[in-house]
This record gives structure tokens, sequence and C-alpha cells, in this order.
């Protein structure tokens, strides 16, 4: 699995012009699923996510985990991070997960995020949607989950 974290002011999501979901202050997670990822990637990563101290304290150090400062989580399913661009000029999702497996673990990581303590919203599996967001620093990560095959 491959996520781009956003730590946010505000985020959304619309579908044919509708929110269909927001948060306010936390993380926007952009979600790719790869062929190959399982349920314990999808534990890996949720449980990173919500741990990972990237919120600034009093100090103003990245010290906090988004169940300390209260944040939400926006999860949305985007399948163009398993897009390989190193060859040619058109990108190749071979690497990316068959659509209902890739739904199944969106779903269960937001279901992780949920079990975790920390309110979760999302988009519409394999919707076109429009995502708006206040980029809070801009303070954004990369993770891949290791490969255990």
């Amino acid at each position: 699995m491959k996520a781009v974290i956003q730590r946010v002011k505000t985020a959304s999501v619309r579908v044919d012009g509708k929110v269909v979901g927001e948060i306010d202050h936390g993380i926007l997670v952009l979600l790719g699923v790869e062929i190959g990822d399982s349920c314990k990637q999808a534990d890996w990563l949720a449980e990173k996510i919500v741990n990972l101290r990237i919120f600034t304290d009093e100090q103003g150090k990245m010290n906090l985990a988004l169940a300390d400062v209260k944040g939400e989580m926006l999860a949305v399913s985007q399948f163009t991070l398993a897009g390989n661009c190193s060859k040619g000029r058109r990108p190749s999702f071979d690497t990316a997960a068959d659509p209902a497996e890739a739904n199944r673990l969106y779903s269960y990581f937001m279901g992780k995020v949920w079990e975790l303590g920390v309110p979760v919203q999302s988009g519409i599996f394999q919707a076109d949607m429009e995502v708006s967001l206040v980029n809070d620093g801009p303070v954004t990560f990369i993770l891949e989950t290791p490969r255990t095959r």
C-alpha cells in the first residue's frame, strides 16, 4: 500500500457537486492499494498514520499524534499511486490491485482507523472525485508499507 498523507486545517471530497466526506483539523490520506497487499499492510499503515507525531506541541515541535489533537481523517482511494511512470510517457498500472480487492482493503483500512479511535470520513470508491484541502504547514509525507510476501 502507498499513502500520501497531508496535515490539513480542513479537507473535503465532492462527487457530482455534493460533499460526501469532510473534516476539520486532521489528516488527508490518499491511499493506493497494490497487488499482494493484505490486511497486514492495512493494519501497519493505519497504526503508523494514526500514531505519527506530525502535529506541533506548545513548543512548536512535531510531537503530537492525531488522537492527541483530537483530529480526524479523510481517506480517499487513489489507484494512481500504484502507477509506474519510469518507462515511456503513459503510466503503467500493472501493480494496482483488482478493484474489488482494493475496495475491500480500503474499507478495512478505514475500519482499523475507527478501531484506533480516530473519526474517519471517505470519498466514494472509483468515483470521479474533487478533493479540496487547506494544507497545514504544509506538512506532507509519503508512506509505503513494507512488503511481507
